[in-house]
């Protein structure tokens, strides 16, 4: 059987038969040592037929449907034109050889080639690569590797863009910048709590937080210091004015050792350090917030914005997560304590990352497991809610969680929590209504702009009107006049209509005067010519 093989290359498409397999088919190392040799490899692989792109944007488009293991118009139609044809009910006495396997399987279910793909057709490929410039007699030095080179450029520039575009990377950053955070925070400000406490050990006990503990050691500075003066700083801290007193106490009895300036001036730079950070990591909690409610608001209602932006980061992207099967999604962050009871035939983990949220805690033993699986189910509809829909509401969100709640209710206390179908429903009249309302608003709104445009055109008017009285009396009998001079012309005119239609009955009489006087001169001057011809 005779092997065609395709080679997709960044200029164009090639086709490649292979010939003398039956001596090396069977054995790839055989191949392998050919393949550095030219004249060994070029005696068994020899070129059919070479079809180059037309563009750069076209070897983009045939790079892209390659890559996704679809076979496009042109290369069904350069494949068809060069590999021999198949009659129908005989086998074909050809194969191609492909690196793809989905392009392998696209291209046999179209045009019923078969198709194969394995490490000796990959060998022989990997040799066609090496030695592709050698084979095309056009292509020049260089003309290989510039092309390669603006084809990976477009491809990843095409990649990342449509990368740039996925918001939910911000999140992603965020939610892991939050937990080291959280750590650092936590680390550091027992770091302050071992120095300060070498100076004043009794205030570990009064202040547990340690963020107010950081404030109060930047605070008193020196323990032999502390004064009443110090009380009302101290409330503002602490919230209690009983705890500000004790600790004006406390220092006064305190039994820690004294510091040097230079001891207590690093103690206080490293206090502020870690109110910094705290406060840091306050502002990027509110950040994270804001992006969930704009990218998966629904999932943040449902679940909480923390709980979701880990499940997202541990996806991958929302679209992964949205891929996610609920019993996935239920197990996420889990995966070690899953294949440890896959090894050990064990009892499989019950939740993951949902086990934060605050539903599980609230039910009880027995349920867990339940109201894990149902959570998931509900974080899962959430997700590809959030992930396919063109706008974002919280609506979907809002009834999911009230479906939770009923179903713990319905574990506690045995209340029928409602159907789906039901809920789903009234979620999709509601956003409906919604969009209705929005509808509405829209013309409101431009109909509320020009009203104020036309009120403030009334409002200017009267307001020239009170600003020039005096110009307004002299604008009065200007019109005065003007309309005195009106009625004068409008008479004038009708008088002159009356002389006119006078005058027209005149210059009729006179016509039919001249007529009359036109006739009997005329019959004068004729009788005169007869006389004058009889004589």
């Amino acid at each position: 059987m005779a092997l065609y093989l395709l080679f997709e290359s960044s200029s164009g498409y090639a086709l490649f038969h292979a010939q003398g397999l039956d001596e090396i088919g069977q054995n790839t190392e055989a191949v392998r040592n050919s393949v550095a040799d030219l004249n060994r490899f070029g005696k068994v692989v020899q070129l059919t037929a070479f079809q180059p792109f037309e563009s750069a944007i076209d070897g983009l488009n045939q790079c892209n449907s390659v890559s996704e293991g679809l076979m496009t118009d042109e290369l069904r139609s350069f494949l068809e034109l060069n590999l021999p044809k198949v009659k129908e009910g005989k086998k074909s006495k050809f194969s191609l050889g492909v690196a793809e396997p989905k392009l392998g399987s696209h291209i046999s279910e179209t045009t019923k080639i078969p198709c194969q793909s394995g490490e000796f057709v990959l060998e022989l490929l990997r040799g066609v690569r090496l030695h592709f410039d050698k084979f095309i007699k056009d292509l020049k030095s260089g003309d290989l590797e510039k092309a390669q080179l603006g084809l990976a450029h477009s491809y990843s520039r095409a990649k990342v863009k449509f990368n740039v575009n996925r918001v939910d990377n911000m999140v992603i950053q965020a939610i892991f910048l939050l937990d080291t955070l959280d750590k650092d925070i936590n680390s550091f400000s027992m770091r302050v709590r071992e120095w300060y406490s070498w100076h004043f050990p009794e205030l570990v006990k009064i202040v547990n937080d340690n963020y107010l503990y950081a404030r109060v050691a930047k605070l008193i500075e020196d323990k032999s210091k502390l004064s009443e003066e110090h009380v009302p700083a101290l409330t503002e801290i602490l919230g209690d004015e009983d705890k500000a007193k004790e600790v004006v106490e406390a220092g006064k009895a305190s039994m820690g050792q004294d510091l040097t300036p230079v001891d207590l001036i690093n103690v206080q730079l490293f206090a502020q350090r870690v109110m910094d950070l705290a406060e840091y990591r306050k502002n990027l909690y509110d950040y994270l917030v804001t992006k969930m409610n704009d990218i998966a608001p629904n999932l943040a209602s449902l679940i909480g914005e923390v709980v979701g932006a880990r499940l997202i980061s541990h996806a991958g992207s929302l679209t992964n997560l949205a891929k996610c099967p609920s019993s996935t999604l239920q197990i996420l962050g889990a995966e070690k304590a899953l294949f440890r009871a896959l090894k050990t035939r064990g009892n499989t983990p019950k939740y993951g990352l949902i086990f934060h949220s605050s539903f599980i805690g609230r039910a009880s033993s027995k349920n867990k497991g339940r109201m894990a699986r149902y959570l998931a189910n509900k974080c899962s509809i959430a997700s590809r809610i959030d992930c396919f829909s063109e706008r974002g509401s919280t609506v979907f969100g809002e009834k999911l969680r009230e479906q939770v709640e009923e179903r713990l209710e319905f574990y506690d206390k045995g209340v029928a929590p409602r159907k789906n179908i039901d809920v789903m429903k009234s979620a999709i009249e509601s956003t409906q209504n919604k969009d209705t309302e929005m509808e509405e608003v829209e013309p409101e709104e431009a109909s509320a702009k020009k009203s104020k445009k036309k009120k403030s055109k009334t409002e200017d008017a009267p307001a020239a009107a009170t600003n020039g009285d005096a110009s307004e009396d002299g604008k009065s009998e200007k019109k005065k006049k003007k309309e005195k001079r009106k009625k004068e012309q409008e008479a004038d005119e009708e008088d002159g209509k009356t002389n006119g239609v006078s005058e027209q009955d005149g210059t009729a009489k006179k016509k039919k005067k001249k007529s009359k006087d036109e006739a009997a001169t005329n019959e004068t001057t004729k009788k005169k010519k007869k006389k004058k011809s009889q004589e």
